[in-house]
Formats: structure tokens, C-alpha cells, sequence
């Protein structure tokens, strides 16, 4: 990744420098070229709650109102429809205000209209007549008949172009279909601010980036307005998935256009746009471009993000012959992959700040650092799913390189990876962690149980490595979730664990160590929990048996004997390793610490919990118990867990729950969330450090992880720690 390590060293901050770029000019497979559909009225009616937009900002249908933008009063004679497509019959007016601003409008009008646009024949000239004096891209002049792309982007463009030259204003609103006539009113009160966290699925389902609830309008069709500039605060309505500013005089965008990032539709066409603002690239979720008869001679490689973009509509532009022959030649899709994988690399962001909590003096060896990471498997890194990023960057070969320099470069006393594949466990993972002092454990998720040894080598699961220099490993355990489940007797029965929660095969991986030194233990448990929203109850459940589980291994390690036998001879690299000229350090082992009861054990539980902060897996972890009535057990049935409720004996507390946590730890084109923890047990542990959120500014100008500078969709998260006053144990005397 490209943000900086803390070194450890009393007083002293370090960082790195960015993982070099690596050439981002190799070939990548396009989607096949999709067809455009007639526009659909996919948003159904809802009534009026607490995120919609005034009352009064949204009064469309209530005859005789004005139409305000920009604090002049202007009358109109045409519906502005919401809806994409109205019935033509519909009438009425209606006022913009900005929602934060009460007064403030969204576009500056040149004309005060009256009964309708009584001159858009005269402004924008016949049906045939290609606007602003554009040059088209020659679809009707060539050699060869048009293929099916030309023809659609001609046919496309003269709808526009007839459109403009027939007086219709508001043409998408008043061609909808199926419309209710009753189209809402609202309130600003009600409007999504930059201070509301809309919840949103985890990556993979169909519509993660639905609009808020209780919104009762997703579209906006501004078109046929002559209007010349555009507010930024229109982009304050950010649940907007169709937004129309066709035939307008606007001779800009604003860049807050790139915070409507659940855009679905966006047309710019007839209007007189020289370019396009490098934020157009953070619509990663656009269907369709259109930009027909503007000025464009050339476009931000940013468009390059767009890769869901099916139809890219720039007919009536003085396009640049490269990209007139890429669009003319193989399509839209064709041309956006060309701006990806020409694009240059984007400026690394700053490095990430590290938060110091606790600044008081503690001796070395009873400091512990520990990092977290979903390194994203390579059999899940593909265009498919991470369609912004370019081919290079999404190579496994590149990112396995950034990934190890996080490491590196961190060089964390335990480190705790999810989605590690087997194969690279063994061929990268470990034998070059070696070369740093590091010993691993690893165990690949259930399935791998029932394939051969070479389908095996390509499941995922946990890895943990720990700095042999400085820890004993006294002890390894794998947690199958659901098969631990099922085995309850209190679940015999029930359907719902075999049909749920017997198919999702996640592992957690614990270990236990002991401090070479200061003979101090600790258990780490690093976990993988399943991803799919609809399966919450799952979560639950797996989360409730992981901590039934550490329950009774703490109890086990709570009576373990000291160890007798520790080294007394100077500790070697876990490879036999040693750099020219340099001598092993002498260890000289301590005794080891004696735990009077379970919880008394210092305990870290992280990983990959797929879940918000508000979920119930947290809330379990957090509170130490869960109703047995939790909504995200879906009223389902798993044994005491659902007649009883869940608990556990651990004080955990979230190591980033210090800086309120992260604003998020997964970041792709459709959700950014906190779903990764470290979760340690304060009775035992203290906080003193964490590696705080990626620079800002750098976040709006990416449409999603993971790219040239971050190899994984999740954050490394980063703490230090340290043990807390022995009084709960004693050291044995007889050592």
C-alpha cells in the first residue's frame, strides 16, 4: 500500500515511500457491448420519511405554482417529472432549493419561459441540424454500412436532436410511462446529508447502492431549460440515479457531479461542454453517458472508470480521430477500456496518520503490535468484479509486491491475513516472511477437505504469522464454524442450521503464545466470517460459536504449566537467515507468567467480520450478550442461541473504536464500510497506538480499491499494545 508503518521507536513517527507504478498498458477484456433498453420506471412509490426532500422544494403537481431557480422566480407551462418518463397530459410547476440551504437553487436560467418552451425550434434549429456548430463523428458518411453501434448512437442522437427542435421541454418526464399522477411532495428536513451513514450491503448484491429509505424520487429531468450553469449544491441529492441536463446552454460541470455515485443514467447532450470534470469518473455505476452535439474534442481518462457503461453517446462531437476510431470501430465499452488502460497512474495519497492514545513509558518487551489484513484472494481479484481498475493493477504479481512492502514495512509482532490461498502460503507467503523472522500458521477454509490436493491449493483461508524472535507458539487451533455448530446438541433438529449455516465453510485460526522475554501469554484469534447480507443469522451464530469456543480454550490455557524448557541459547531466524557481518542477538527467555483464571489471559480477536458497526455480531462481541430476538437472526431457529440468547466472559473493546472507528476498512464502487476489527480484551491489554484512515482527498478522486497503490478492497489495520500490571498472575519461582 502506499501509506507509511510506525517504526515503534519511542518518540518517533516513520513512513515510506509508495509501492512503485508498474506499466498499465497491457490488454484487458472488454464486456460484450449491451443493448440500450427503453428507458423503465424501475422506482417504486414511496411515502414521504425522514430522508426526502421539502414539501414545499417539491411541489410539482400543485397548479399554479412557480418554478424557482437561483432565487429568480420563472414560470413554466411544463411538468418537471421526477419520474423519467411522464404521461404527456400531466401539468404543473414546481420550485428547486438547495435542501441545506432553503433558498438556494440549483441552475441560473438565460430566459424567463411561459407556457412551455415556446423557443426551442429557434435555438437549436431543425431535426437534423447537429448543435453548436459540432462536427460529428461521420457515422452517416461512411464507406461502410453502420454496424449496430453506429446505429444506435445515430438513432439516439436524432431522438435527442427531434426532441430539442419540437418544443418539448422536460422530454424525458413527459414520455414516462406508468407514472403515478400523484407524484410526491417532501421535505429538506428529510434529505440525506453528508452526515447520515446509508446503510448499504456488502459487495455482490444486485443493488447495494438502493436509494435511502422512505425516498420517493430517484430522477430529475432538467432538460430543455436553457440553462447555462449547474449548482453544486444540485449534487447534495445523492441518492439521484437518473439526472437529466439535455438540451441546456451549460458550457461546464461541476466536479461535485462525482458525489452521485449511485447514478444509473446521466445525459449531458445538446449543450455546449468543451470537457468533462475528472469526477465523471467516480460514476462508476452509470449505464449510460449521453453527450450528444456538445463540443468535446477529447475525454478524461477518468471515463475509463465507467466500465458498466454500456452506451457512451458522443455523435455531434469534434472527437479527436483516436477516439473517434476506437468508438466508430468496436463501441462504447471498447473505448472506456482504452481510457483505463491508457490512463496515467493516480498521485499516491499521504501517508496514513498514526493516532497516539497512550504516551506513557513502558518497557520494550511488554509492548505488543498486531495487524490485521484481507489480502484479497487472487481467484476473486477479476475484472468482473473490480471493473474500474486496470488489468496491471489487478495482476497478482503486482499486488502480491505491494501487499509484502505492507508488511514489510509495518513489521507488526503478529500479523493476521484473511483470503491467503494455500499455493501462496506455501510458495510466497512463507518463505518470504521467513527472511523478516516470521513463522506461520494457516488453515484453508472447509471445502478444501473435500477436494484433491491440487483443487485444494486454491481455497483461501486464515494466515498468522508471528516474529519467532520475540514468541513462543505454545499452541494452534482451527475452528470449524459450522461444522461446530452443527455439533451442538442443543441444534439437532434444526433445519435452519443445516440449510443456513452448515453451507458456509469460514474458519477462524487461534493461537497461543508466550513472550520470550517477559513470559507474558496472549490468545489471537483471527477470523473470516461470511459476506452475504442476507445471511446476518449466519453471522450471529458463526460469531457465537467462535466466542463458545475461546471460552473453553482460555480455560484450557489458563492451566497450562510454565514452560520448562525454553531456549537458553541464542535465538536463530526461522530460515537460518542472518545478513553479512551481523551477529544473532543474545535472548535471555524470562519465566513464564501464570494465569489464575480465563479471562485473565490478555485475548485479540480480528479479522474480516463482514459486518457494520450496528450489526449484531458486533453488538455480541462488543456487549458481551445478545437477545435471543435480534433482528438479524431473522426469526430463525438455532437452539439456546435463539431461546436463550448468546454471551461470553470477555471485556473487548474495538482497538478503533479510540478515533470513533475508521470511516471505513472496504472500499469498491458500490459500498465503503467498516467490516475489519480488533477487538482485545481490556482488563488485560492497553491501547497505546493506531494506524488511522487513508488521506481524503485522495478517496475522491478513486472510485474503489483495489488499484495501483492499494493491492486489496480492505484497509491493513494497525495497532500497538501493551500488557497490562501482572497483578493478575505470578511468576514461577522455581524456574
Amino acid at each position: 500500500m502506499a501509506d507509511g508503518p510506525y517504526r515503534f521507536q519511542q518518540g518517533n513517527q516513520h513512513f515510506y515511500q509508495p509501492f512503485s507504478a508498474r506499466n498499465r498498458n497491457q490488454p484487458r477484456a472488454s464486456s460484450p457491448l449491451g443493448v440500450r433498453l427503453p428507458f423503465e420506471t424501475d422506482s417504486p412509490s414511496r411515502s414521504p420519511g425522514p430522508q426526502s426532500p421539502s414539501r414545499q422544494a417539491f411541489g410539482m403537481y400543485n397548479t399554479g405554482s412557480q418554478h424557482i431557480l437561483n432565487g429568480g422566480q420563472r414560470a413554466f407551462g411544463l411538468p418537471l417529472n421526477l419520474n423519467k418518463y411522464q404521461h404527456q397530459g400531466h401539468q404543473g410547476q414546481h420550485q428547486h432549493q438547495d435542501p441545506n440551504q432553503g433558498g438556494h437553487s440549483y441552475a441560473h436560467h438565460h430566459h424567463t419561459h411561459s407556457g412551455g418552451m415556446a423557443n426551442g425550434a429557434s435555438q437549436f434549429g431543425g431535426g437534423n441540424h447537429l448543435q453548436n456548430g459540432s462536427q460529428g463523428l461521420g457515422f452517416g458518411n461512411m464507406s461502410k454500412p453502420p454496424n449496430d453501434h453506429w446505429q444506435l448512437q445515430m438513432t439516439m442522437a436524432q431522438q435527442e436532436r427531434d426532441w430539442s427542435s419540437s418544443n418539448v421541454g422536460h422530454a424525458y418526464a413527459r414520455l414516462a410511462q406508468g407514472s403515478s399522477k400523484d407524484l410526491v411532495t417532501t421535505t429538506a428536513s428529510m434529505m440525506t446529508t453528508d452526515g447520515e451513514k446509508e446503510q448499504r450491503q456488502r459487495p455482490g448484491d444486485d443493488d447495494s447502492t438502493s436509494k435511502p429509505k422512505n425516498q420517493s424520487w430517484t430522477e430529475l429531468d432538467l432538460g430543455g431549460q436553457t440553462i447555462r450553469f449547474i449548482s453544486p449544491s444540485l449534487f447534495n441529492y445523492r441518492f439521484l440515479t437518473k439526472l437529466y441536463f439535455n438540451n441546456n446552454r451549460l458550457t461546464s460541470v461541476p466536479g461535485e457531479i462525482g458525489q452521485l455515485r449511485t447514478l444509473r443514467s446521466l445525459d449531458l447532450s445538446i449543450n455546449e461542454l468543451r470537457s468533462l470534470p475528472s469526477q465523471i469518473g467516480m460514476l462508476v455505476n452509470l449505464k449510460e453517458l449521453l453527450l450528444f452535439d456538445n463540443k468535446l474534442q477529447t475525454l478524461p481518462y477518468e471515463v475509463g472508470n465507467l466500465y458498466q457503461c454500456a452506451i457512451l453517446g458522443l455523435e455531434g462531437n469534434p472527437l479527436n480521430d483516436e477516439l473517434k476510431s476506437i468508438i466508430m470501430d468496436s463501441g462504447s465499452l471498447e473505448l472506456i477500456k482504452y481510457l483505463r488502460e491508457s490512463a496515467p497512474d493516480p498521485e499516491p495519497p499521504n501517508d496514513r496518520d498514526w493516532h497516539v492514545v497512550d504516551e506513557s513509558p513502558i518497557v520494550e518487551a511488554d509492548k505488543l503490535t498486531l495487524l490485521t489484513y484481507n489480502t484479497l484472494c487472487q481467484h476473486y481479484c477479476n475484472p468482473g468484479l473490480y471493473g474500474y481498475t486496470p488489468q496491471p493493477a489487478l495482476s497478482w504479481d503486482h499486488r502480491r509486491e505491494v501487499i509484502m512492502d505492507e508488511l514489510r514495512n509495518r513489521n507488526a509482532d503478529i500479523m493476521c491475513l484473511q483470503e491467503v490461498e494455500h499455493d501462496a502460503f506455501e510458495t510466497y507467503f512463507r518463505p518470504t516472511l521467513a527472511h523478516m523472522d516470521y513463522k506461520g500458521v494457516f488453515w484453508p477454509k472447509g471445502r478444501a477437505k473435500t477436494m484433491g490436493p491440487n483443487e485444494a491449493k486454491m481455497v483461501d483461508g486464515c494466515a498468522t504469522f508471528y516474529k519467532s524472535s520475540k514468541y513462543i507458539l505454545l499452541d494452534k487451533q482451527v475452528i470449524d464454524l459450522a461444522g461446530t455448530a452443527i455439533n451442538r446438541p442443543d441444534m439437532k433438529g434444526e433445519a435452519d442450521i443445516y440449510n443456513r449455516v452448515m453451507p458456509k465453510d469460514n474458519v477462524a485460526v487461534v493461537t497461543f503464545f508466550e513472550n520470550r522475554v517477559s513470559g507474558a501469554r496472549v490468545i489471537v484469534a483471527n477470523a473470516h466470517l461470511h459476506w452475504d447480507e442476507e445471511y446476518k443469522d449466519v453471522k450471529v451464530v458463526q460469531v457465537a460459536v467462535l466466542l463458545e469456543v475461546l471460552t473453553k480454550l482460555s480455560t484450557t490455557y489458563s492451566s497450562w504449566p510454565p514452560l520448562k524448557d525454553k531456549e537458553k541459547q541464542p535465538f536463530r531466524f526461522s530460515n537460518g537467515d542472518l545478513p553479512d557481518g551481523e551477529e544473532h542477538e543474545v535472548i535471555q527467555p524470562g519465566p513464564s507468567m501464570a494465569y489464575t483464571d480465563p479471562i485473565s489471559i490478555p485475548m485479540i480477536l480480528c479479522g474480516d467480520f463482514n459486518s457494520l458497526p450496528d450489526s449484531g455480531p458486533v453488538e455480541l462481541i462488543r456487549n458481551g450478550k445478545l437477545a435471543p430476538n435480534h433482528p438479524d437472526l431473522q426469526k430463525r431457529k438455532y437452539g439456546k442461541f435463539t431461546r436463550d440468547g448468546m454471551d461470553h466472559p470477555f471485556n473487548f473493546k474495538s482497538a478503533y473504536s479510540e478515533i470513533n472507528e475508521m470511516p471505513f476498512t472496504n472500499y469498491v464502487s458500490n459500498f465503503e464500510g467498516v467490516v475489519d476489527y480488533i477487538w482485545y480484551a481490556r482488563n488485560s491489554l492497553g491501547i497505546r497506538g493506531i494506524l488511522g484512515q487513508v488521506d481524503p482527498e485522495y478517496i475522491r478522486r478513486v472510485p474503489g480499491f483495489p488499484n495501483i497503490h492499494f493491492p486489496s478492497d480492505h484497509l491493513a489495520l494497525f495497532a500497538e499494545f501493551g500488557i497490562k500490571a501482572r497483578r493478575l498472575g505470578v511468576k514461577d519461582k522455581d524456574k
